[in-house]
């Protein structure tokens, strides 16, 4: 929850910070942030076998810049190669190896990692990326 709040404020404090120098709210000017992801945030029957981590932004990335970071140590994955971005410039992704019947919780930036920036050096919001593999059977 406090990570929650640190977030809020840090995306608020942009927001009065721009507000306050009149600058137009245009899609360059604000923070990227996190549009998609795969799996899909909240998902409860993620197949284990997965191999990757997708994450797609709201506008063109920094290459070799990126924050997997992590909210515990037990709920982060294993990681199973370097990050790499898509040709679209937008989608970063991060090979792991998943276990079934787990629970996996993975900071996309953080409050204190926040190398995920746009083209022009601004970090991304930070996102708190939550899902869970499906039972072995």
């Amino acid at each position: 929850m406090t990570r929650l709040c640190s977030t809020l404020t840090i995306f608020l404090g942009f927001i009065i910070t721009n507000a306050s120098h009149a600058q137009e709210v245009t899609l360059e000017s604000v923070p990227p942030v996190v549009v998609k992801t795969m799996p899909i945030a909240g998902t409860s029957d993620v197949d284990a076998a997965t191999k990757e981590i997708r994450v797609t932004f709201s506008k063109k990335m920094a290459d070799g810049s990126w924050s997997w970071s992590t909210l515990s140590k037990e709920s982060f994955p294993e990681i199973d190669g370097k990050p790499k971005y898509q040709k679209d410039e937008r989608t970063c992704v991060l090979p792991v190896q998943l276990e079934p019947g787990k629970t996996y919780a993975v900071w996309i930036n953080s409050n204190k990692f926040r190398n995920f920036k746009d083209a022009n050096g601004t970090p991304a919001i930070p996102y708190l990326l939550v899902f869970r593999t499906a039972k072995a059977e």
